[in-house]
């Protein structure tokens, strides 16, 4: 609490006085009790301090002579600010300061849709002809695995295993997000 005034009357500087005292015997105390209630938010429990002493400072003039008498006021003041600060929190939406969220998706953000597309593209390119041909009967063309089967001519069975292996394929490829695995090396399982 700042409290350099300059007092011009005898009587504001015995008020600043007494407030200066008020503060080195009380402000220590009650900031841990404000913590405690505050569960800890260091920010807030120092607002409140700040506060209580505000109040004692507007009612000089009222406050007992007793310093225990003052404690307990101080105390009594800081909690009922205390609960009107939680209650004006609980009418307003969480504050989230701090919190990253560039990881969520937006829902219009072209930008990460393209970059999507292209590393599917790339991941699509990359994979063996005969696996790249399964997943884009099945996923782009919507093809059921009998359809996907009759078009490309081979059993259901192996319309199943090629789409298995092909998105473990993809899914390696995205997830190492590195150009070192070509078409090559992606393994083709022995059956087909």
């Amino acid at each position: 609490m700042h409290t350099d005034v300059c007092p011009s009357r005898p009587a504001d500087v015995d008020a600043v006085r007494r407030m200066r005292a008020i503060f080195a015997a009380n402000s220590q105390p009650l900031y841990s009790f404000l913590l405690r209630l505050t569960h800890g938010q260091r920010e807030l429990a120092e607002d409140l301090v700040q506060e209580t002493m505000l109040r004692a400072w507007r009612r000089m003039a009222e406050l007992p002579s007793e310093p225990d008498t003052v404690r307990r006021w101080l105390f009594i003041v800081a909690r009922h600010l205390m609960i009107d600060a939680a209650r004006a929190r609980a009418a307003r939406p969480l504050e989230s300061y701090g919190v990253d969220v560039s990881w969520m998706p937006s829902p219009c953000n072209a930008v990460d849709e393209i970059v999507d597309r292209l590393a599917l593209a790339d991941a699509l390119r990359r994979i063996t002809p005969e696996h790249r041909a399964v997943l884009v009967e099945l996923y782009y063309g919507g093809a059921s695995v009998a359809e996907v089967a009759d078009r490309v001519g081979i059993p259901e069975g192996t319309v199943r295993s090629r789409s298995f292996y092909a998105l473990r394929a993809v899914r390696g490829i995205l997830d190492r997000g590195d150009d070192a695995v070509t078409t090559s090396r992606v393994q083709r399982p022995a059956m087909v």
